[in-house]
């Protein structure tokens, strides 16, 4: 499991947000697009790709991209 790739995968979860907005340091809350139904995608696409089951809290704990690629990581 790579950084690069996870960013990736979750700033194709936003319609309207320029992927290349998106690195490890975006604290994604704070993304004008970010909205619980974009959370229920990036869920949904942990689960897909790596057979990781998230939780609410999760998301909610993490701060940045790179924090919530860590918490996939050690579930693992």
């Amino acid at each position: 499991m790579e950084l690069k790739d996870f960013i990736e995968n979750f700033a194709n979860q936003f319609d309207d947000t320029d992927a290349s907005e998106i690195t490890a340091t975006t604290v994604f809350h704070d993304l004008e697009e970010w909205s619980s139904l974009t959370a229920l995608s990036v869920i949904g696409m942990v689960d897909e790709e790596y057979d990781i089951t998230l939780k609410g809290a999760d998301i909610n704990d993490a701060v940045t991209v790179e924090d919530l690629f860590n918490t996939v990581k050690a579930k693992a």
